[in-house]
């Protein structure tokens, strides 16, 4: 994150940062960042990171990448988030999970439907594209939530 925080501020960007007070004593937030949020907890750092965001762009990582995708998805789902979010899916890192959530909607977890929350794209070049390209998605959606037969 610190890479591409340096490179987006290299190139003139505002960068907000949230990190939860524990972090922040142990690895020390970025020091050159236009803002850096500390907050109480993981729980708060994921809620403020997306509350004041318009869309979700997610690069390969770990556990904690795949919680937050997954809570963005879920609050998608839900209608609570509304916004676009694209995988970056360089050298074919989430190849898998996007088989496992297409695994889910044909084991009727999902809906059909529920594939168009995100969009996949090869390149960090091509998220902007599929930023405005994402279907508009409404508080309407969580009609959806359940699965029917």
């Amino acid at each position: 994150m610190g890479a591409l925080a340096d490179t987006a501020l290299s190139q003139g960007a505002h960068v907000h940062g949230v990190i939860p007070e524990f972090l922040n004593t142990v690895e020390h937030g970025h020091k050159g960042l236009s803002q850096l949020e500390v907050v109480t907890d993981m729980r708060e750092r994921k809620h403020r990171m997306l509350v004041n965001s318009d869309a979700v762009v997610t690069l390969p990582g770990g556990s904690g990448t795949f919680e937050e995708v997954f809570e963005a998805i879920t609050l998608k789902r839900l209608g609570d988030f509304l916004g676009p979010i694209v995988l970056v899916n360089t050298n074919r890192y989430f190849d898998r999970l996007v088989d496992f959530l297409e695994h889910s909607v044909r084991e009727r977890f999902m809906s059909e439907r529920h594939l168009e929350m995100w969009s996949v794209v090869d390149e960090p070049e091509q998220v902007f594209e599929a930023m405005h390209s994402a279907r508009q998605w409404s508080r309407d959606e969580r009609k959806f939530a359940a699965v029917r037969n």
